[in-house]
């Protein structure tokens, strides 16, 4: 008789990890402007392996007063003033992003939506003060717990550095790509798979 299929719902206590990534005019979460979010929910098969999702994003119009450290744009290559950004504002940004992962709540039966980031309070900060900002009530995400690829990453491969812990994963980097909240919140999310499927793999090992 075959064992029954997981639910995902107790996987993670009632979580559902999502992979976020924000691309920001600076390091203050509540001075600087939010310019770009992404974010990738995690599924989970009939076996209880995990994988990322497809990818939603947007950019961000900075909200009114926001500083902007041209440092901070010289390591992202984000203009603001760009014509075909397409940023809309952080209200409109949210719940984009918030849609998905709360169809993904339903579909899976959990309760919350728990933030897997690298150095993840970082990015958490970051989408906390944009939900005070816009006095939104729906966000699906945790308050404060998360998932820090930066700590499964040093535990998993002795690596911290995010483009050394996806290559130690086995997983491409490149280069040109990274620091777009795009391409960050994907390989932040293929190296938590492939972290939670490995352990899977070695607690199916050790149970057999």
């Amino acid at each position: 008789m075959s064992e029954p299929a997981p639910k995902y719902a107790e996987r993670f206590r009632g979580f559902l990890p999502v992979a976020v990534d924000v691309e920001t005019g600076g390091f203050d979460c509540e001075r600087d402007a939010l310019l770009e979010i992404a974010a990738v929910v995690i599924d989970m098969d009939a076996t209880g392996v995990v994988h990322p999702a497809a990818v939603v994003s947007t950019h961000v119009e900075p909200f009114p007063g926001a500083n902007i450290d041209p440092r901070a744009l010289e390591i992202t290559g984000i203009d603001p003033t760009h014509p075909f950004r397409a940023a809309v504002p952080e209200r409109e940004a949210l719940d984009l992003i918030f849609r998905p992962i709360r169809k993904a709540l339903r579909e899976y039966g959990c309760q919350r939506a728990i933030l897997v980031g690298h150095n993840a309070a970082f990015d958490l900060s970051f989408l906390n003060a944009a939900i005070r900002r816009t006095g939104h009530k729906r966000s699906p995400f945790h308050l404060f717990s998360c998932f820090d690829t930066a700590t499964l990453g040093g535990l998993a491969y002795g690596q911290t550095v995010l483009s050394r812990a996806v290559q130690a994963a086995g997983f491409d980097w490149n280069a040109d790509e990274a620091h777009s909240a795009v391409y960050d919140a994907e390989r932040t999310a293929l190296l938590f798979c492939e972290i939670v499927n490995r352990w899977k793999r070695m607690s199916d090992a050790a149970g057999a």
